[in-house]
């Protein structure tokens, strides 16, 4: 298998798919059925409709399952690379800029700026999962929740993931 066309066949929707993943959806169907038909049209759909039925961003999922049908373990490499390659390049490009105007007043008021909104942002959405857990499990399991959590992280120093992982597990026997 050329891997080359693997690479080509997920790069150019990458680059041309504004909108995220659904935008490159019949992008990638034209490289995969039209231009080097490696599937059929209802090969295709049944793909789509499997890796919708998956987590994760559907633009990778299609270019790996692609890519290993095509070339195995190093295609579905190469097809997930040439998915992520141009956001990786813009973000290359974008940070190198970035850092070498860091020290310019401009940008140093910019990120003061958006540190707050950040901060809001992040502040919104914690109370939105406060409600979510109290509307679903209760005032005593959220506050249990929040405090095992706060104590974990503060004063046990436990990684979140742990934390994460103990509130899912948590979830799943006592309040599934």
């Amino acid at each position: 298998m050329n891997y080359w066309e693997i690479f080509v066949a997920f790069f150019i929707p990458g680059i041309v798919g504004y909108g995220g993943g659904p935008a490159s959806i019949p992008l990638v169907e034209n490289e995969v059925v039209g231009r080097f038909g490696w599937m059929s049209v209802n090969e295709f759909s049944e793909m789509l409709a499997m890796a919708n039925a998956l987590p994760g961003p559907i633009a990778t999922k299609m270019a790996g399952y692609i890519g290993f049908q095509q070339g195995g373990i190093l295609g579905s490499v190469v097809g997930v690379f040439a998915t992520v390659a141009p956001s990786l390049i813009l973000m290359i490009v974008l940070l190198s800029i970035l850092y070498k105007f860091k020290d310019s007043p401009k940008v140093k008021r910019m990120t003061a700026l958006i540190r707050p909104t950040i901060a809001v942002l992040l502040g919104v959405m914690a109370f939105q999962f406060f409600v979510t857990s109290y509307d679903g499990a209760g005032a005593l399991q959220t506050i249990f929740l929040i405090a095992a959590s706060f104590i974990l992280l503060e004063k046990v120093k436990l990684h979140p993931a742990f934390v994460i992982v103990g509130s899912l597990l948590y979830g799943a026997f006592f309040l599934g």
